[in-house]
């Protein structure tokens, strides 16, 4: 789950990095406001969404009066901002955050993340921020300094240290960068984070450090432990399909294809899109009903994929160990009669009770598209889509 920028700079200040002051705004009045009561003569306006690159779309502008706070304001509430981290559809922007605008030195690149093949958090710092870390990678892959941490030990004060000297820190700073450090290892441990992100890291003209913006996001499957964290879910920033599935318990992530998929099993699923575009079509999704699917959570797998209505097609594929395939075949049959399906459906089952799935399947009487293995399922969920268009 993502957080905004505020919120994570909040999260941050808390455990000990020193952020500037800023005022959040909900409409472009309150965004002047903000620049009226945080003083000075120049404030940095930033649309709040979930995406990086928004500079570069116009989500961020140095303003050097209050008019000029309202009227950009203006221009960017309601506004669907689009990213290189986006799709064409963009992020919409309902909230903006004003701070100050700061005296920058020098920018540097810090980030926490989960290196997987050392099964540890990583930290990848540079002495060079303000761009995204995809671009630093290939642009100076040089510059990029990684660390990993020892679980049992935790980020000790000379790693801290000896990264410090490496970005070519000095005098105070080193002092400085140590407490940022440390504490964006403790929130990353404490709070489950998944990536904590700092660019640009600045040093300001008066030598000190401040993290400028901020990124971080968690593990979903640990929210149940972080109410605190939980309740800073912005649903506005979500795809509504994947919103509505996972409030459902379903895997789901949404494509731009036309071909519903409804599986069990993530490695399946990643096979049957495969086989999808082998065959020439295209999935809408991606959607794992996971194990032990009931009727009800096979109906409610339905509704979801049909709420893009781009589906011509919808194609389940179900290899049943933990699941039974007259289950699903139930599933398939109550959904079929409940949504009043105009679409053609393509049924693969195997494993546990597939017999018995597929005479369900039989009796229903349904006008449903049967196979017996992936590949002919996918042919056969390709070669459907030109009868719904006939």
């Amino acid at each position: 789950m993502d957080i905004h920028e505020y919120q994570a700079k909040e999260i941050l200040g808390r455990f000990g990095v020193p952020v500037p002051r800023g005022g959040l705004a909900y409409s472009p009045e309150q965004a002047a406001y903000r620049a009226r009561e945080l003083g000075g003569d120049a404030w940095v306006v930033k649309a709040q969404v979930h995406a990086g690159g928004r500079g570069a779309a116009g989500g961020v502008k140095l303003c050097r009066s209050v008019d000029e706070v309202q009227s950009y304001a203006a221009s960017l509430f309601g506004r669907q901002l689009v990213t290189k981290q986006t799709d064409q559809a963009g992020k919409g922007v309902y909230r903006l955050w004003v701070e100050p605008a700061c005296d920058i030195a020098q920018e540097l690149y810090l980030g926490f993340v989960l290196d997987r093949k050392s099964e540890r958090i990583m930290i990848v710092a540079s002495a060079h921020g303000g761009i995204e870390i995809e671009d630093l990678a290939e642009t100076d892959p040089a510059s990029l300094r990684r660390m990993t941490i020892d679980p049992a030990a935790g980020l000790v004060e000379f790693q801290a240290r000896e990264l410090a000297f490496g970005l070519g820190l000095k005098g105070r700073q080193i002092a400085q960068m140590v407490t940022i450090l440390q504490a964006c290892y403790r929130a990353y441990r404490d709070l489950d984070a998944m990536m904590v992100e700092i660019n640009p890291l600045v040093i300001t003209g008066a030598g000190d450090l401040v993290a400028l913006d901020a990124k971080m996001s968690f593990d979903t499957n640990a929210l149940f432990r972080r109410p605190q964290i939980a309740e800073l879910r912005d649903r506005s920033q979500e795809d509504p399909r994947e919103s509505t599935a996972g409030d459902h318990g379903l895997a789901y992530v949404g494509l731009t294809g036309d071909i519903g998929c409804i599986i069990n099993g993530a490695g399946l699923a990643m096979a049957t899109m495969d086989m999808i575009k082998l065959a020439g079509g295209e999935p809408a999704n991606f959607l794992d009903i996971g194990g032990g699917a009931s009727p009800e959570r096979v109906v409610r797998a339905f509704r979801t994929v049909l709420a893009d209505r781009n589906v011509s097609v919808i194609l389940v594929n179900i290899f049943a160990g933990i699941n039974r395939c007259d289950w699903v075949a139930e599933g398939v049959v109550k959904a079929y009669r409940e949504v009043g399906m105009t679409i053609p459906v393509v049924v693969r089952l195997a494993g546990t009770n597939v017999e018995e799935g597929k005479a369900i399947l039989q009796a229903s009487g349904l006008p449903l598209i049967t196979a017996d293995t992936l590949a002919e399922a996918a042919d056969k969920a390709v070669a459907a889509r030109p009868k719904l268009a006939a």
